[in-house]
């Protein structure tokens, strides 16, 4: 065997145990394995969404108190938050945008259209432009979360914006929203949770 067809061995051989390694990061846990802690988090998640544990909560499920406490706010910020959930969707996209979050774009993305969100808003975000047609309201929420995602702060220009649209409990709302789904685009992506086979994932867009 020659040296370069043994490096050549040698570099699939790590990709391959790459990949295999990042389907089993924190893989589902059925729930017949699951410890007590984690047999109560799943009872109270059902009661409280109406569904099994899924998508970014089953990688939770290895700390049950995270997950708990994760779709409690979740319960809030997705679907009473004081802004609406038309609103919510759009700073959801943007969140999945910003972190490249597959899943959670796959989720949200019929969501936000049945929310009310245009598509070609929706496919502005997912090619990384800024979106044309917004209402004031949806440019208010773009350009919030945006500052949030990029400068990690709101200038005074935005926020005195968004303040007087939505009020106090919107801002804090609005910036809930997005650090919310940037929880789990961060869990997500750390556990390289796997798309499902008829997703699409989004581009990868420059650093």
């Amino acid at each position: 065997m020659t040296d370069r067809f043994k490096q050549i061995a040698l570099s699939v051989a790590a990709l391959c145990a790459s990949a295999a390694l990042a389907q089993t990061r924190l893989p589902t846990i059925p729930p017949a394995s699951y410890s007590p802690e984690q047999k109560q988090a799943a009872v109270d998640f059902e009661a409280a969404r109406k569904v099994p544990v899924f998508g970014p909560f089953e990688p939770l499920m290895y700390s049950p108190q995270v997950m708990s406490q994760a779709r409690a706010m979740g319960d809030y910020l997705r679907y009473k938050s004081s802004i609406g959930t038309t609103l919510s969707e759009l700073a959801i996209l943007v969140t999945a945008r910003e972190w490249t979050q597959d899943y959670e774009w796959y989720v949200h993305h019929p969501i936000a259209l049945k929310a009310g969100i245009k598509p070609a808003i929706a496919d502005a975000i997912a090619d990384g432009r800024r979106p044309v047609g917004m209402n004031d309201e949806e440019e208010i929420v773009y350009e919030f979360s945006m500052e949030l995602h990029r400068t990690k702060r709101v200038s005074d220009v935005t926020f005195a914006r968004a303040e007087k649209r939505f009020g106090k409990q919107g801002v804090v709302d609005l910036a809930g929203i997005n650090a919310y789904y940037t929880l789990l685009a961060m869990q997500l992506n750390m556990a390289e949770y796997e798309m499902p086979k008829d997703g699409t994932r989004l581009q990868r867009l420059p650093k």
